[in-house]
């Protein structure tokens, strides 16, 4: 074939693209499917899958540990600690495994129907049915950390002259603030003779 013939038949093969009326009749008997909806949220998406995972597994004994001085109370927690949460067949009560300190554990025994109680106060109502005893050493508790909001830092009393110079330095200020002037000088004085604060 020569030129011209391709070029003839590049002619017969390329087509104008049609009109914006031939457009819209072409495509009026198709319809087509709307987009997606936005996604749900995260939280609403995982929900049953949560509901299932806690319905089988729930909270171990992991959960129980940290708050384990306010389930069961000071003495006991001194002694016993949650090892193991196993769960009843068929969706029965778990058993609850403590370690206690060899000693408290009958202690521990007596006291297992108020324990049971206490803990499905935490992890829901028939959460726990049975107490095992495993008796061990158990490592202390870490304390709470004390709290010193509120506590007020002892302040050694002034001499008579020193006294009697802060008395004196406050005497010219309002009524309402003179008594915590008075205060405040009274605490950087006697910290300075301690040798904490600023030397006057």
């Amino acid at each position: 074939m020569d030129l011209g013939s391709w070029i003839g038949l590049y002619r017969a093969m390329v087509r104008d693209l049609p009109t914006e009326s031939e457009t819209r009749e072409i495509l009026s008997p198709r319809r087509t499917r709307p987009g997606p909806g936005p996604a749900p949220p995260a939280g609403r998406a995982l929900n049953k899958f949560i509901r299932e995972l806690d319905e089988k597994f729930g909270r171990g004994a992991g959960a129980l540990e940290p708050r384990w001085r306010e389930i069961v109370g000071e003495n006991l927690a001194r002694v016993s600690r949650p090892q193991k949460l196993t769960k009843g067949r068929g969706g029965a009560g778990a058993t609850l495994e403590l370690r206690v300190a060899g000693p408290a554990a009958l202690l521990v025994q007596h006291q297992s129907a108020d324990i049971i109680a206490r803990v499905n106060l935490f992890l829901g109502p028939g959460a726990v049915e049975k107490l095992r005893i495993a008796q061990g050493p158990v490592k202390p508790m870490a304390l709470p950390a004390a709290s010193t909001r509120g506590a007020r830092r002892r302040i050694d009393p002034l001499d008579a002259q020193a006294e009697a110079e802060l008395n004196q330095s406050v005497a010219k200020a309002p009524d309402a603030l003179k008594a915590a002037l008075s205060n405040l000088g009274r605490a950087v004085l006697s910290d300075a003779a301690k040798g904490k604060g600023p030397k006057r």
